[in-house]
């Protein structure tokens, strides 16, 4: 599944948003919708990608750290999670403001796509 609009200049790369999710992840609808917002809000110049996991072998072919996973042109936008090393083919938790919960922080999207369209 992919979404965006035509609104960037012809020829200029749009940065990739991937959504990583296992099948039956509970919160990736959640995950979908928060993409689409931000990238709506940001003038839609993102492609989002919906990528389904369906295996603990798929996961480790794409490094996964467990569902939902947001990547911006293929980097993880959770802080510090490329050195991370386990592998998980399950549910992921974020560490919040005050709790843990199954969506990463909506400004963590935000700072990865602004420095993903700063790049030349």
């Amino acid at each position: 599944m992919a979404w965006a609009t035509d609104s960037e200049p012809p020829g200029q790369p749009r940065p990739l948003l991937e959504v990583l999710v296992t099948p039956g992840c509970p919160h990736r609808d959640a995950a979908v919708g928060l993409a689409r917002r931000v990238c709506e809000q940001r003038g839609g110049k993102a492609e989002v990608r919906v990528v389904e996991v369906p295996t603990r072998q798929a996961a480790e072919q794409v490094r996964f750290l467990g569902s939902p996973t947001i990547r911006v042109n293929g980097r993880d936008i959770e802080p510090g999670a490329e050195w991370s090393v386990e592998v998980v083919h399950g549910c992921r938790l974020y560490q919040g403001a005050h709790s843990l919960q199954g969506l990463p922080e909506e400004a963590w999207l935000r700072l990865a796509l602004h420095h993903a369209e700063a790049q030349p």
